[in-house]
């Protein structure tokens, strides 16, 4: 099945459930604290195995006058019903070490009886327990296609505990709370249509038939320490113990255990008759210790947890729902239909994020006066008149296509294209996914492949829906079309932003790049590594910006970009103007608690979250820092910084590369091949690589790093990269 069937099953399922779920989890969640409060009790015994009944009837016979029956209940509470040598009648809970009176027996609180009402029935009897038990049901088969959505985003069951990407505060946590909760949601569900099925009488009931077989007294009557069925009965095996109405040899005790019932001679202590409960009665008795948590103060807490958790599954599950509502928007109604256009966009998205950009570019060429069609990727067959295909696709989980894409493949491979079409393919991701833009490729790979089409644009990818990666595609289609796009997209604000004032800004240095400092107007929480987003009002699309935390301020390296709408107006604030961000999580992108050696390797402004970094290496980590510029003027924006770092122990070297300067171009990568030693001792020492910059410098370290490995170590980049001893950061 698809993963969509999962998603709208797990979605229409919680949602047409939600009520019920809400009651039951609220009250499950009281219900939990009652034998956690039970159990802390004096009354409550922890080491009930350490007492058998016979030393306990015996300090009881020794205590009082008579003793008419012993009880444990579920919450390991020793009751006993006696008469005092005073004569009088009394039932309360006693010691088994001592045999004394532990505790009066209290009424259950009105709150517990409540939300045991609620929780079983709805207040509405049969009607109510045949609703709830089949609330029990569609909870089980939420939690179910939650595993499945889980193991088909984590890509496989054996990757079901490995890294989360964090985007938003629901999703992850959605993803994280559910992987350590589901199975306790499973048994709680379970065990509740198993109790309710009990309840319903459909169920196989034990029929207790007890035929004891009686012989005259011949022997004088032994003592109940003597007893060995009673000496062998640890209490914690024990339910009740019922003694005989009369001296009648025909009269007995009736002993029921937790997994059968005997009737014992009151004289001789010789088992007369035994029952052993079936399965069915067994797991009943399971079912409601492990739905209650009663007899066990751990397992309540758990399922206090799991009740919390199911609730903030019910907020996270609609504000993800909610988050995609707000996002939704399809594309544009299209002005030529499909055979009398020229330009053909298909669209593969899951969240429509990657929409915007196609109805962006949709727009683009209809005011450049070309005639297009746009459609999504499921939507592919014969164009009389196309010229270019122009596919943008986002991928979904482990490498899969989007919801609206899976089945252009085999479109594909069934239809053959009536003229030969030129193509470029441009693909949405994440780089903190392990297959950034894997579905692209593929279909990149199938068009390649496929007669009748060719390439005018390499495969172009654009990481966390870059504006400026998407423009530089279109600057690059302009070029190779001989056309004239010009790209704008909606404005996509958030309500809730975080001021920040600005402190200094350096000039602008040959390479158009300058420092800015700022100071946040509220108290944020933040790391160098973090991200700052923007959004310039002009077209408020978001600009991430990697931050570097030096003296609690934030510092941003920016490059002006010619045609760059933020980075323009960032270049001309001034000393003490505020502008409003927001500050985002890059939790994987943080300078290591504990490492040996840490590598960082940067070109142009990507060293700016490393000067935040080395600034937090208050540990005097050994720190290597590689960085790539232009010319030795570009580095004078940061060279107080890494001299300061030097001279304080907080940077242990430091390598650069120019590749405008000198007859030979020097990149970053160079510089490193040079340096191999450094590369093998961080590996060597299990130490951490850091990289910042463009997704070309990557590449080139990668490959260098690849090699160093396999011959020194007989590890991949990719096993590094699960090992989290490689993390990149690049756009």
């Amino acid at each position: 099945m698809t993963i969509s069937i999962w998603r709208y099953s797990h979605l229409t399922l919680a949602i047409s459930s939600f009520i019920f779920i809400l009651i039951a989890s609220v009250t499950g969640a009281i219900l939990a604290i009652e034998p956690i409060e039970v159990q802390s009790s004096e009354a409550s015994i922890s080491n009930l195995n350490n007492y058998n009944l016979a030393e306990t009837l015996d300090l009881l016979a020794n205590e009082y006058a008579e003793v008419i029956s012993l009880d444990i209940d579920e919450n390991d509470r020793v009751k006993a019903s006696v008469v005092t040598k005073n004569g009088k009648s009394e039932t309360f809970f006693i010691h088994p070490s001592t045999g004394k009176k532990a505790g009066d027996i209290i009424k259950r609180k009105p709150i517990y009886k409540f939300a045991t009402s609620l929780h079983r029935s709805l207040f509405l009897k049969s009607t109510g327990r045949f609703i709830v038990a089949f609330i029990s049901f569609l909870l089980l088969i939420i939690a179910i296609t939650g595993i499945i959505l889980i193991t088909k985003r984590q890509g496989g069951i054996h990757k079901f505990f490995s890294k989360i990407v964090k985007e938003q505060f629901e999703q992850y946590y959605h993803i994280v709370v559910g992987r350590f909760t589901l199975i306790p949601i499973i048994i709680i569900t379970i065990t509740g249509i198993y109790l309710s099925l009990e309840k319903f009488s459909l169920l196989p009931k034990d029929k207790i038939n007890h035929t004891p077989t009686f012989t005259k007294k011949t022997l004088p009557k032994k003592e109940l320490s003597e007893f060995s069925i009673f000496q062998q009965t640890p209490l914690s095996n024990m339910r009740s113990l019922e003694f005989p109405f009369s001296p009648d040899e025909e009269d007995y005790f009736s002993l029921t255990l937790k997994h059968k019932e005997l009737l014992v001679h009151q004289y001789s202590g010789k088992v007369l008759s035994s029952y052993i409960y079936s399965n069915t009665t067994n797991f009943l008795d399971l079912s409601f210790i492990l739905h209650t948590g009663n007899g066990s103060s751990i397992w309540a807490i758990i399922l206090f947890l799991s009740c919390i958790a199911i609730l903030f599954f019910i907020y996270s599950g609609f504000a993800i729902t909610f988050q995609r509502r707000r996002k939704s928007v399809g594309l544009i109604k299209n002005k030529y239909t499909k055979d009398e256009a020229e330009f053909i966009i298909l669209t593969g998205s899951e969240t429509n994020n990657t929409i915007y950009f196609a109805n962006a570019l949709y727009n683009a060429l209809l005011k450049d006066n070309r005639s297009v069609y746009s459609a999504y990727l499921n939507d592919y067959e014969l164009y009389k008149r196309a010229k270019y295909l122009i596919v943008l696709t986002s991928t979904y989980g482990d490498g899969e296509a989007p919801l609206n894409a899976k089945k252009f493949e085999s479109l594909l491979a069934t239809t053959k294209p009536l003229q030969s079409m030129k193509y470029t393919v441009v693909g949405f991701g994440s780089l903190a996914y392990p297959k950034y833009c894997e579905y692209a490729i593929q279909v990149n790979e199938l068009l390649d492949k496929k007669e009748g089409f060719s390439s005018i644009l390499s495969l172009t990818k654009v990481n966390n829906q870059s504006l400026d990666s998407f423009k530089n595609w279109v600057f690059k289609l302009n070029e190779t079309l001989e056309i004239n796009l010009n790209v704008t997209l909606e404005k996509r604000i958030p309500k809730k932003q975080s001021s920040f004032s600005i402190v200094s800004k350096t000039d602008l240095n040959s390479d158009n790049t300058f420092l800015l400092e700022l100071k946040p107007n509220k108290k944020e929480k933040f790391k160098s590594g973090d991200l700052l987003a923007l959004y310039p009002e002009k077209d408020g699309i978001e600009r991430l910006y990697s931050i570097a935390r030096v003296n609690n301020h934030i510092l941003l390296s920016i490059k002006k970009h010619e045609l760059g709408i933020c980075s323009n107006y960032l270049s001309t604030v001034e000393n003490d103007q505020s502008i409003n961000g927001l500050i985002k999580s890059n939790s994987d992108f943080h300078f290591p608690k504990k490492s040996k050696e840490v590598l960082l390797i940067s070109n142009g402004t990507g060293i700016a979250p490393f000067l935040g970094m080395i600034d937090e290496n208050n540990t005097k980590t050994k720190t290597h820092l590689f960085w790539g510029g232009r010319t030795s003027e570009s580095f004078e924006l940061y060279k107080d910084h890494i001299s300061t770092y030097l001279k304080n122990g907080k940077l242990s070297s430091f390598y650069n590369g120019y590749s405008q300067e000198g007859l030979e171009k020097t990149y970053v990568q160079d510089v490193l091949n040079e340096q191999q030693n450094i590369v093998r001792s961080t590996l060597k020492s299990k130490g951490c690589i850091y990289i910042c910059g463009s997704i070309a410098m990557m590449n080139e370290v990668l490959k260098i790093i690849e090699l160093i490995a396999n011959n020194e170590l007989g590890i991949s980049v990719e096993t590094l990269k699960k090992e989290k001893r490689i993390k990149t950061d690049c756009y």
